[in-house]
This record gives structure tokens, sequence and C-alpha cells, in this order.
């Protein structure tokens, strides 16, 4: 009697979505639909958009912190390989109530950071039988190379500052404190915190002053796990350049999903706003 592969399983199983906020595990489910697998969606009161439903094979609503019972969807549903994708709102992480698997977890962490946390729901997910995995593979065509350019063409001044920013940008994100900057003639005026990438971009473009002109840069970090945050770029992310007087933003090539990309494009011409991939 012939075996089944442990591949030939996973890809005939279910597929796990934890889906967070905002638009990416939209784009990801209409993906990976493509393909003949089923979906189940894990979804989180107040977080999660409800239209979600209508693209995946199922949806189970949870409390954020419900650890078990997040295990227990996919398990009962035979789901051997999840993705997780969207966000949760920071303040909703400090509204957390866990239950007694995530209390437990969070107890053992020494670092209570995105790195570690997710890190210790993938280990708890793999002692049930579930596989954590990246979304990259379905997300690919969104992902551009360095040959990637929309908007103005860049001044002099400007690349210099791309190159200065993407150096800025690394170390920040090597000492896990933010994955964007912005700058403005080779100093830094604004680095990504808790409050997130549209925030740091609008502080950044205040203080570049009434002619604006600044560049930000968004990367990932080495060794960056990409099972648990793929940066992105959105066109509310664009407009918040626009409305802050920011000119350029450029983003690390291979390793930045740009949502909606064809519309980006045109509307980075539109607002006058570069967008560049950079190595």
């Amino acid at each position: 009697m012939g075996t089944v592969s442990n591949s030939s399983v996973r890809e005939s199983s279910p597929l796990g979505l934890i889906a967070g906020s905002k638009s990416l595990p939209f784009l990801f489910a209409r993906e990976a639909r493509k393909s003949g697998r089923r979906i189940v969606a894990v979804a989180f009161d107040g977080e999660t958009d409800p239209a979600l439903a209508g693209l995946v094979d199922e949806i189970v609503w949870l409390r954020v912190g419900q650890l078990s019972k997040l295990i227990q969807t996919f398990t009962d549903r035979s789901v051997v390989q999840c993705v997780m994708l969207g966000q949760i709102a920071p303040k909703n992480l400090f509204d957390v109530r866990p239950d007694l698997r995530a209390m437990g977890l969070l107890l053992r962490l020494k670092e209570k950071n995105a790195q570690t946390v997710f890190g210790g729901i993938a280990d708890e997910l793999k002692r049930d039988g579930v596989e954590l995995i990246e979304a990259t593979p379905w997300l690919q065509p969104w992902m551009p190379g360095p040959e990637f350019k929309s908007g103005p063409r860049l001044s002099d001044e400007q690349q210099a500052d791309i190159a200065y920013g993407l150096k800025i940008a690394k170390e920040i994100a090597r000492l896990d404190i933010g994955q964007s900057v912005v700058v403005k003639r080779g100093t830094t005026l604004a680095v990504e915190g808790f409050e997130g990438t549209d925030a740091c971009l609008a502080r950044g473009g205040q203080l570049a002053g009434k002619a604006g002109g600044a560049v930000a840069v968004k990367v990932a970090k080495l060794g960056h796990d990409m099972r648990f945050d793929v940066p992105c770029i959105g066109p509310r992310t664009l407009d918040v350049c626009a409305d802050s007087g920011i000119r350029v933003l450029a983003f690390e090539s291979g390793r930045t999903l740009l949502l909606e990309l064809e519309t980006l494009a045109e509307q980075s011409k539109r607002c006058g706003v570069s967008l560049v991939a950079a190595c």
C-alpha cells in the first residue's frame, strides 16, 4: 500500500488565516483561493473587516487573547498550515484579556515585543500540529524588485537622502524600534516607534518645515520574520506623505508589499510623491 507524503497532506488540507485589520487578509484570500485551497479564517472582534467572510470558506470570530480557541479552530478543521496577516491596533494589545494558554505564553517570555510574542504563538500552534508559514509565496506579484519607480524623477539630493535613510532605517529595525524614518538633507527628522508608520510620516513631514521636501524610507530588518509581519505600503500611506509634504517614499525592494500596486503607481504621479524601490 502506498503512503501519502506530508507535502500532499499539507496541500490538500484547508489553509488557515489569522486575520487582523486592513486589506492584506483580503489580498491573500483572493490569491490563495486561486489555488483551490479551502480557507478557514480566524477573525478578531473590533479588528477584522467582516467583509472578509465573503472571500473565505469559513470564518470564526474571537477576542484578541483567546489563544486556545484560535488553535482549536484550526485543529478541529484539520488545518495543518496557517498564515498571519493584518494588524491589531496597539491600544487593543494593551487591552487584551488573555486566556490561560495565552497567559502561560506571556509569563514564559523574558521580552515582550512583536517578534517574541508572535514567535511564541507560532510555537504554541506547532505544539498542536499547525505550522505558521510565510504568506509571501501568494503575495510575490505585489512585492516589486529594484527596477520599480513611479512619480517624479529623483534629484541628486533625494537620492543621497534615500541612501542615508536606508542606513538609519536598517539600524532602528535591527534594534527592533521601528521600520521607517523620515530624513531631509542628511538629517533624521523622525523615527518610527510605537505610533506606527503613518504617524511617523506625519511628524517627520511637519518637522521638515513649510517647504517640505522630506524623504521617507521603509525597510524590513535583517532576518525579518515574514511569517509575522510583511512590510506594506498602501494608498493611505501615500496620502499621508502628500499631506505632510514628503516628496519621496522609498521602500526595500523585494521585501515590501505594495497594496493596490497599479493604483499606487498612478497615485504617486498624481500627488507628486516619488515611490521608489531601493536596495
